[in-house]
């Protein structure tokens, strides 16, 4: 095989110890969740008073808030709660002919149990250009916590349903409007509006798909291999000939050949 003289070449084996985030429990999840309540803008909120023809154009979660608590009589486990805001863009049809975009943020939320292990030690880390010499420190930013990490990946939600109807107390919801952070409603592009008996709301089913996994730091020994500078040399871009990058792009030949039904399910057909 003919060496590639673009790598990085090896020279020294050594073993070093590195600081690193322990996975201790994970899991995946398919969650469903009807009748979630969209917390609309003034201006979403004046459209769906007069129509009740609406569709979803794009579903995004914008924010998440993740809270874990210990489970009592069960040492290492946690109770972790994971609070998802979603923005979505909605169109509704006003009169033929003419639609008009709006948009609001739903809110969901998911509890589960993992395993965390327990921790035994304090742990402070220093802030970069901090010092703490003659200077008055906010000790409330540098506490220690023997408190697991959770980290949380999902997917933008589906829409599986939507529907417009009289605001409905009875059913539940996550918080209310003043609950939603400040980073949320920045995003969207007016106030949201409170309402009451006497207005529509918009309900909407949602499928989320995540993976939820508990991390703790620790320490490991293992044989690093030191690499030397590559020898490739950076090539800066031409903006005198953009014809000439063009052409040597390879040419997206899976973009005009769309998957089978066979290929989307791993070579299995129809049972």
């Amino acid at each position: 095989m003919a060496e590639n003289k673009n790598c990085f070449h090896s020279f020294n084996t050594d073993t070093v110890c590195i600081d690193c985030n322990r996975v201790l429990d994970s899991c995946r999840d398919k969650d469903c969740f009807e009748n979630v309540r969209v917390y609309l803008t003034t201006f979403g909120q004046e459209i769906i008073e007069k129509t009740s023809s609406i569709k979803v154009k794009s579903t995004k979660v914008v924010w998440s808030c993740i809270d874990l608590e210990p489970v009592q009589f069960n040492r290492g486990f946690y109770h972790i709660t994971v609070r998802f805001y979603t923005r979505i863009c909605f169109e509704a049809c006003l009169c033929p002919g003419k639609s008009q975009e709006f948009e609001g943020i739903a809110v969901t939320e998911k509890k589960i149990i993992l395993y965390g292990s327990e921790g035994n030690v304090n742990i402070f880390k220093s802030e970069p250009g901090a010092s703490c010499f003659c200077e008055n420190v906010n000790y409330t930013e540098n506490k220690s916590s023997n408190d697991p990490t959770v980290v949380c990946e999902v997917t933008d939600p589906i829409v599986l349903s939507a529907k417009v109807s009289k605001f409905d107390n009875s059913i539940r919801c996550c918080g209310c409007i003043t609950d939603i952070p400040k980073q949320v409603c920045d995003c969207l592009s007016s106030c949201l509006c409170d309402i009451d008996d006497n207005y529509k709301s918009i309900y909407v089913t949602l499928g989320f798909f995540s993976v939820i996994r508990v991390e703790r730091p620790c320490q490991y020994m293992i044989n690093a291999t030191e690499y030397k500078i590559p020898d490739k040399v950076c090539i800066e871009a031409s903006e005198d000939d953009p014809c000439a990058a063009f052409a040597k792009m390879s040419f997206p030949v899976q973009e005009f050949s769309p998957p089978s039904y066979r290929d989307l399910n791993g070579g299995c057909g129809c049972k």
